[in-house]
């Protein structure tokens, strides 16, 4: 047996290694960033990041192939899909105002290799993100000029025909992301500054195209002559949310921002909340004009706002919507360079990335290496990739972010506050000498010699004789007290949040498995009848079951920033939604993700398990660590545990009988 234990204590090293959660410092608002944002900064900043090219683009393509006018219950639910995800991110970055989003959130909840994957998704989406824009922007400017650039590129310059790249090198977007990585690099009230232009005229375009469009609608394009207001019924409504659903991409920015906000407790919840109020409402009533002006069956996918005012007899209103359309992608293109950086600094400031990329310019306050770097980057990836294809891949990342958000938000609700001691005090062998009190049980205390050691206080140990005698006061994590006399011998000696964590895992499982069922089961998998209904009935269960074991312990009520409403049952069903979107992608998008996920394992057993600073943190001298354990009789068993440079524990049991800690407890008492 022993032979076995010493067999498994690698392996139980590598995954406590990999699952390490980061610790926060005790003053959240410190940062070597520069805080300067306000709520409008944030409001604006989703605004730009929801409200793109998809407003001119998506909306046409949805009506005429997916919804017909229907698209604007495409939107509704799309809307209240998103809001799901985004209750999420509001409530870390209140509660967590750190750059990094996703992974930051994942880092502190789920673990340090999880939180590494969310982030290097997150670096993929954003460079995939940015470059499409920059050729979106420079296709529909290119089309205002007859595609001139286009037919002198290839006639001068170049052009090839090779799989995956582009027929022509787009000098126009690559040269745009440079421009813009450069302006960024001046700091974040600069990258503010333009976004409010950008921003503002975009709105005013917006508005121009309601009232004028509301006063050329024709209420009979929504009529049965013209195909009714469902043409494709409910099942072509909710392909066309699955779609609208990524319409909303781009809240996160506010997040991201959240350490660079003067108050992020109260400015994140409140700019997520209008910010995705005006996206929707924007969303949904464009769409109701376009399909009110004219037949959604005869929409341009390409150009559709343009194009129905063309055809109304209003040209020079395509010019004005060209206008808002290329002020619109210069804000997603801001905000996918603004978040960028941010991750990718982030990661380098915690180890797990290289380090070149966590240094901050001193004037301008922004990680301008990693501006320039990946704005570099991403303007190559725009110039010779073809990235119609790569374009699918955003959404996995994106997808799996808002599951590992949602998640990390019911397993934070559920657990004790762990506060990171800085409180210290010198050892000394004289009895007399004072202990200074700390928050948690192990303690870091510094010699004059400079060495560290690591104890658990007596007196905090002694409170678990006390803790026997007021079980009725549930702490955070465990089990409520009116459930205790029903499950308590089975979950009541069980950590706190421990039960929940391993609901959260089975939470993800079991949605994973069934939108599996529904969306493979009848097609794919050629499942019989009763087959596809027991599978249905058993994962349904599982899921019901593990929000109801999640529902019966006590969750963190007392909180000074926002939280996310009627947890567990908010971010279940954004997991839920989240998982089955997921489904819906193509096996391609599936192979690309784990061969992008397999590059990034290798990035991090290559470089961040090394470079950790949650790692390093763990090498600290511990020479020694003393533990007391509560026996049944009511004595107290002192373990005193002498650490040894390989790993080897030297330890010695003391037995300190009733009284021993009756004075031990008086002591405490009057300290």
């Amino acid at each position: 047996m022993a032979t076995c234990a010493r067999g498994c204590a690698p392996a139980v090293r590598l995954c406590q290694r990999l699952n390490r959660l980061k610790t926060l410092d005790d003053d959240m608002m410190a940062t070597s960033l520069k805080r300067c944002l306000s709520t409008l900064d944030l409001t604006l900043m989703g605004v730009g990041g929801m409200v793109g090219s998809g407003l001119y683009v998506l909306t046409g393509t949805v009506a005429k192939d997916m919804t017909g006018p229907a698209v604007i219950i495409s939107f509704i639910f799309a809307g209240i899909a998103s809001l799901l995800a985004a209750f999420c991110y509001a409530e870390f970055g209140a509660r967590i105002p750190k750059t990094g989003s996703a992974y930051m959130f994942t880092y502190v909840s789920m673990g340090e290799v999880w939180a590494f994957l969310i982030g290097w998704n997150v670096i993929l989406e954003n460079m995939i993100g940015g470059a499409a824009v920059a050729r979106a922007w420079s296709g529909y400017l290119d089309s205002i000029f007859n595609h001139a650039i286009q037919n002198f590129t290839e006639t001068h310059i170049m052009q090839w025909n090779v799989p995956f790249l582009a027929h022509y090198p787009d000098l126009l977007a690559a040269g745009i992301l440079v421009v813009a990585s450069f302006f960024i690099s001046f700091g974040v009230q600069v990258s503010s500054y333009l976004n409010h232009i950008f921003s503002t005229i975009s709105m005013g375009v917006i508005i121009f195209i309601l009232v004028f469009g509301f006063v050329l609608a024709e209420p009979a394009n929504w009529s049965q002559k013209e195909g009714g207001f469902a043409p494709f019924g409910l099942s072509g409504i909710l392909a066309g949310s699955a779609t609208c659903f990524y319409a909303f991409v781009g809240f996160d920015v506010i997040a991201s921002s959240s350490e660079e906000a003067k108050n992020p407790q109260k400015a994140v919840p409140i700019a997520t909340a209008i910010s995705l109020g005006l996206a929707a409402t924007a969303y949904i009533l464009v769409s109701a004009v376009l399909t009110l002006m004219v037949p959604w069956h005869t929409l341009d996918p390409n150009s559709a706002l343009a194009d129905a005012f063309f055809r109304r007899g209003y040209s020079w209103a395509g010019v004005i919507v060209a206008v808002g359309s290329i002020c619109a992608m210069n804000t997603v293109l801001l905000c996918n360079l603004f978040s960028l950086p941010r991750i990718v600094y982030a990661m380098a400031e915690d180890g797990l990335f290289f380090s070149i990329f966590a240094r901050v310019n001193p004037v301008t306050k922004v990680p301008v290496n990693a501006i320039l770097v990946f704005g570099i980057l991403m303007a190559i990836m725009a110039l010779i990739f073809d990235l119609e294809a790569l374009v699918q891949f955003l959404s996995i990342g994106t997808l799996l972010a808002y599951t590992f958000v949602a998640a990390s938000v019911i397993v934070l609700r559920f657990q004790p506050d762990k506060t990171s001691s800085k409180g210290t005090a010198s050892t000394s062998p004289n009895p007399n000498a004072e202990l200074s009190p700390a928050p948690s049980e192990s303690q870091t205390i510094t010699e004059d010699s400079g060495e560290i050691k690591q104890y658990e206080s007596f007196s905090d140990k002694l409170q678990l004789v006390e803790r026997q005698k007021t079980r009725e006061r549930r702490g955070v994590g465990q089990l409520k007290a009116c459930w205790e006399p029903y499950l308590g011998r089975l979950l009541g000696d069980c950590e706190p949040g421990e039960v929940v964590t391993f609901c959260v895992v089975t939470l993800i499982v079991s949605s994973a498995s069934l939108c599996a069922v529904v969306v493979f089961g009848n097609k794919q998998l050629q499942l019989p009848v009763w087959s596809f209904a027991l599978l249905l009935v058993i994962f349904s269960l599982a899921f019901v079951l593990s929000l109801a074991l999640i529902w019966i312990h006590e969750p963190q009520t007392e909180s000074k920033t926002f939280q996310v409403p009627l947890v567990p049952l908010t971010p279940s069903a954004s997991i839920l939604f989240n998982v089955f979107l997921m489904m819906k992608l193509s096996a391609l998008t599936w192979i690309r993700f784990t061969v992008w996920i397999a590059i990034g394992l290798l990035v991090y057993f290559g470089y961040g398990i090394w470079h950790s600073k949650e790692g390093m943190r763990e090498l600290q001298p511990k020479d020694m660590a003393a533990r007391y354990v509560v026996l049944p009789s009511g004595s107290l068993v002192e373990t005193v545990q002498s650490v040894q440079p390989d790993g080897q524990v030297d330890t010695t049991a003391h037995h300190i009988n009733a009284s021993t800690a009756s004075t031990a407890e008086e002591y405490a008492g009057k300290r």
